[in-house]
């Protein structure tokens, strides 16, 4: 009983020496050690929690991170380490040269000796680094190692690789190397061109059959008719009248002003024009009461003076009124029937009438016999008519061949002649002030000679109202 109670005491001690707590004030007071442990669930992360903070788990968690401490300072644990790491023996002050040493010495010491950066970013842990396991892994290892098992396998039956034979090929016949053409070669060799029906390169391809040649890709797509034509016949680059030259002759300047003069003329007019056809009518064009009456009562009087000679007519007699009653659509009038007599007569009339126009038609063609000197005048005048149209079409279309067509929905503007004032001319190049704009020059050239359409500047259009707001502290102000 002795040692059961000894030994309950023993794990009561342990208890409270492992969870040194303070004592209540209290007479009740009990050590938090010997409380009683509450159970729950371990397998969630509140039991995890919990069992760290007990005392047998601050206990294991300083052991392991005191063996890591050593592991990382010693290299292992210092309980296994041997007398030979831990102790060392003393032998005494080591004796100081007595030669003194030279600044090369020193000098070479020093740079012998590390630097305390290097000593500071050095790894002091005695723990070896992790193998790197990617590093040592081959990409298709498997399948290179069966591959070699087959190569090692059809080697010892003679059978060799591929590029293996491909290089003994090589060694036994070495390629031979082309000699490249000097400038003599390139001198006695023929010139021919690409483009003729004769060509060299397409010598080959002389037989076959065509359509094998087309899919084939060999034989090149026949480009359209269309593709040969400019679209236009004017030049790309237009020369500069000589009124336009840095030093220009007083004709030639007056020349190229009168015509800058006149584009603005021209312009001017049009402007007037637009103006005269948007004006407001003036006093005495403006319409009156009066106007507008007598334009709203314009055939109205017309009519009634009709309307009333007509009812005169109406009141004339009563036959009159018996003829139009009967010509009613809505009163058929009474037919009697015929009598065989009126029939045939009827009838001889229609067969005279027949022959009548047989004989109109027979004898209008005898006589265009003798009309044939003057149908041959009529046909010639036709046909020089048609030939002096046909050579004004052409001519039409020679004249406009160099005009700028409509492509699109805008008219082609020409750009304004880039003209300098008689006082604006310079006496040297130095001072001369340039005129025009290249790229604007081009793509005027473009547009002249209708590779792209006229265009305009895209306008900015506002999608959304602006709304302007007022702010309370300038309200106030006011």
């Amino acid at each position: 009983m002795a040692a059961g109670g000894s030994g309950g005491n023993d794990r009561r001690g342990s208890k409270s020496s492992a969870g040194s707590g303070f004592l209540g004030l209290r007479p009740t007071s009990v050590d938090p050690a010997l409380r009683r442990r509450r159970r729950g669930p371990r397998n969630k992360k509140r039991g995890w929690r919990r069992l760290a903070q007990e005392p047998l788990g601050l206990e294991v968690d300083q052991f392991l991170e005191d063996v890591r401490l050593q592991e990382r300072t010693s290299g292992g644990l210092v309980s296994e380490a041997p007398d030979e790491r831990l102790f060392f023996v003393d032998t005494g002050a080591k004796e100081k040269d007595p030669k003194k040493r030279t600044k090369g010495q020193k000098k070479s010491l020093l740079l012998k000796k590390p630097l305390r950066v290097d000593l500071i970013l050095e790894n002091t842990s005695k723990i070896p680094a992790p193998k790197n396991i990617l590093a040592h892994q081959v990409p298709n290892a498997k399948k290179l190692k069966r591959k070699e098992q087959l190569w090692e396998k059809l080697a010892k039956q003679g059978e060799l690789p591929r590029d293996v034979r491909r290089a003994r090929t090589r060694l036994l016949s070495p390629p031979v190397v082309k000699a490249k053409p000097g400038p003599q070669d390139a001198v006695e060799r023929p010139f021919y061109d690409i483009w003729a029906l004769d060509n060299p390169l397409d010598q080959p391809l002389v037989g076959q059959d065509p359509f094998f040649l087309e899919q084939t890709k060999k034989k090149g797509v026949k480009r359209p008719q269309r593709l040969h034509t400019k679209p236009s016949q004017a030049p790309a680059v237009e020369v500069t009248p000589a009124g336009a030259s840095y030093n220009p002759s007083f004709e030639d300047h007056q020349t190229l002003l009168l015509a800058a003069h006149e584009v603005e003329l021209q312009r001017q007019k049009d402007a007037e024009k637009v103006e005269r056809q948007l004006a407001l009518p003036t006093a005495g064009q403006a319409a009156t009461k009066e106007s507008v009456f007598q334009e709203m009562c314009e055939g109205l009087l017309e009519e009634s003076d009709g309307e009333g000679e007509l009812g005169g007519g109406q009141g004339e007699g009563p036959e009159a009124g018996g003829d139009a009653a009967s010509s009613t659509p809505g009163r058929p009038a009474t037919t009697e029937k015929k009598t065989e007599q009126q029939r045939r007569r009827e009838k001889a009339a229609r067969t005279l009438r027949v022959q009548q126009a047989a004989l109109r038609t027979a004898r209008l063609r005898q006589q265009e016999l003798f009309r044939l000197r003057g149908i041959k005048a009529q046909v010639a005048w036709r046909l020089a008519e048609l030939a002096r149209r046909r050579e004004q079409r052409r001519a039409q279309r020679l004249t406009e061949a160099d005009k700028p067509r409509r492509l699109g929905r805008l008219k082609y503007q020409a750009p304004d002649i880039d003209v300098q004032l008689s006082s604006e001319l310079s006496d040297s190049l130095r001072t001369l002030k340039p005129e025009g704009n290249i790229l604007r020059d081009r793509f005027k050239s473009f547009q002249r000679r209708n590779m792209i359409e006229p265009r305009e500047r895209a306008k900015f259009k506002r999608k959304y109202k602006v709304k302007l707001v007022e702010k309370r502290a300038f309200r106030a102000i006011q």
